[in-house]
């Protein structure tokens, strides 16, 4: 399986020397703590939205809707996200559990999900089926905890806390450009050769862009004393669902790229998207910095052997 670790470390090690850049960047006195934040801001509102649209709206829902697929990765992701809750009570402050649960459950679903299954069995629109029944629920779920969490919720507090938090979500970016592109593939609309080249433009620069601020903003002091928690954001996110769900999905007959999509929404690494999403939620954003960083660089290894597991199993 030297090919399938050769696979990963080309998916994963980018993602990394990105982060190390950025790390290396402020530390030339290049980027500041203000100019990451706007950074952060930039890719958050007019960057991310592009990059799930451009994804969603060019995938043919409409011949490969599987219900059964995107109904089990919807109660996949609600299972895990409870898995995080019930770790992040172990924690005591209350202000960084929000950042705990998001690390612990939201994956690379939208980055890295295609190109996996894409790389593996050539040109699929599974993994957007994949994105359709965790995505939207990743947003949800993280403005909800990160909000009701948040240092800067102030005097917020009942009606007005959730008032507040409804419109977050309604407003978010993230969201908004999943249902554009679901809408737009749904209308079977033909996307003007100007107008999805523009999207594309926008949509490539996220992931490099939020992936240096990520970087710049780490700072090796505030990891001190979080090794052990950590530790056990990344276990889960890497090795804990799968363990738990993807014998439910063999059992309920997902083979091939269904099984890889689900793969990856199971153990692959936390996005830098959890960074970008705490920092504008008021977080510090060190939990999620540092757990980014080390499930990125373990993800080419667990990622591998999972791979290893379902081939030898004759499951992919």
């Amino acid at each position: 399986m030297v090919s399938d670790l050769i696979f990963s470390l080309n998916a994963t090690v980018p993602v990394f020397l990105m982060m190390v850049f950025g790390w290396f960047v402020r530390r030339l006195g290049l980027l500041d703590e203000h100019s990451t934040s706007q950074i952060n801001k930039f890719v958050f509102r007019t960057l991310l939205p592009p990059l799930l649209f451009m994804d969603l709206s060019t995938a043919d829902f409409r011949s490969v809707w599987d219900g059964g697929f995107v109904l089990f990765c919807m109660c996949a992701t609600l299972l895990s996200v409870g898995i995080a809750a019930a770790f992040s009570m172990l924690h005591r402050d209350k202000c960084e559990r929000g950042e705990i649960i998001q690390a612990s459950y939201r994956s690379s679903a939208a980055v890295l999900g295609i190109a996996f299954v894409n790389n593996i069995y050539g040109s699929s629109t599974v993994s957007a089926l994949m994105i359709v029944g965790t995505v939207p629920l990743y947003n949800v779920i993280a403005v909800v905890t990160l909000a009701l969490t948040s240092p800067d919720r102030g005097e917020l507090s009942g009606k007005k806390l959730w008032l507040s938090t409804a419109k977050s979500i309604a407003t978010n970016p993230i969201i908004l450009g999943i249902i554009a592109g679901i809408l737009w593939s749904f209308g079977g609309i033909h996307q003007p050769v100007i107008m999805s080249r523009s999207i594309a433009y926008l949509g490539r620069m996220a992931t490099p862009l939020s992936l240096i601020a990520l970087g710049a903003s780490f700072k090796f002091s505030e990891s001190k004393g979080r090794k052990a928690l950590v530790c056990g954001i990344v276990a889960q996110k890497l090795l804990l669902y799968c363990c738990i769900f993807l014998p439910v999905a063999v059992g309920l007959g997902f083979r091939d790229e269904k099984l890889v999509a689900i793969l990856v929404m199971l153990g692959s690494a936390t996005t830098g998207s959890c960074f970008v999403m705490a920092r504008n939620f008021g977080h510090k954003g060190s939990i999620t910095a540092f757990a980014v960083m080390l499930a990125t660089l373990c993800s080419a290894f667990t990622l591998t052997m999972w791979l290893f597991v379902l081939k030898t199993l004759n499951y992919i």
